[in-house]
């Protein structure tokens, strides 16, 4: 038996702008899909935090092992001591090899710890120079003296990989001594990734507003649009 032929198919030619239009929704949909995607590897982001309260008085240290793996990361060391003349204190963060407090060399050279508010950001694009905290020694200078809630900003290494973290302390100065109360620390598990100053849990990555979805439906167009719309810098958002 012979088959009827097929009915041929006749193609379809697109108008061009309907051509346009088709080409936007597929590149506004690639583009969803990368934010979708980018926004699910960072959901996994986890911040450790640690609730301790631990005085740290003169002549006294403390170890700080941020992510409790037995290794310390940094040592908060309050020297204290007595010549002929006068007695001194000095409040330093010491990093352990490979890692680094927050701050820079000001005066003579001196390396600053930064006193953080909460809400800074602590990541890559910050120096990592600092130590001392606070010093009362014929005269005062450190950004630590007579603070309260402040943070440190950390970063150090596990398996051979930076992470970032925080140290919150109290300080006061009845000269000449100088008493430091640390009352928790965090890190951010995920490598190189930065983290907020005082933040416990989360991540700190910006959604894609619902109002985002227009601009990715509009194509390339939208596209620079939904970035600029997305580009809030996060050392602007503070912890209430």
């Amino acid at each position: 038996m012979r088959r009827s032929p097929r009915p041929r198919r006749t193609p379809v030619y697109l108008s061009a702008s309907l051509h346009q239009r088709l080409n936007s929704y597929a590149l506004a949909a690639s583009a969803a899909g990368v934010g979708i995607l980018a926004l699910a590897q960072a959901s996994e982001a986890k911040i450790v935090y640690t609730h301790t309260h631990h005085v740290i008085g003169p002549h006294h240290r403390y170890t700080l092992d941020l992510n409790r793996d037995g290794i310390g990361d940094f040592t908060i060391r309050n020297s204290y001591g007595c010549n002929q003349d006068w007695c001194f204190d000095q409040l330093y963060a010491v990093p352990g090899g490979g890692n680094g407090v927050q701050g820079a060399r000001g005066f003579l050279g001196i390396p600053y710890a930064y006193a953080l508010a909460g809400g800074a950001s602590i990541g890559p694009k910050q120096p990592f120079s600092g130590q001392l905290m606070a010093s009362d020694n014929m005269g005062y200078l450190g950004q630590w003296l007579n603070v309260a809630n402040r943070y440190l900003g950390l970063k150090f290494q596990i398996k051979g990989k930076t992470h970032y973290g925080w140290a919150r302390l109290s300080v006061s100065d009845r000269s000449p001594h100088i008493t430091a109360t640390l009352t928790g620390y965090a890190y951010e598990t995920i490598p190189n990734q930065p983290i907020l100053a005082g933040k416990t849990h989360g991540n700190d990555v910006i959604a894609v507003a619902p109002s985002s979805l227009g601009h990715l439906a509009q194509g390339a167009s939208g596209l620079s649009a939904w970035r600029n719309e997305s580009a809030e810098p996060t050392h602007s958002r503070r912890i209430p």
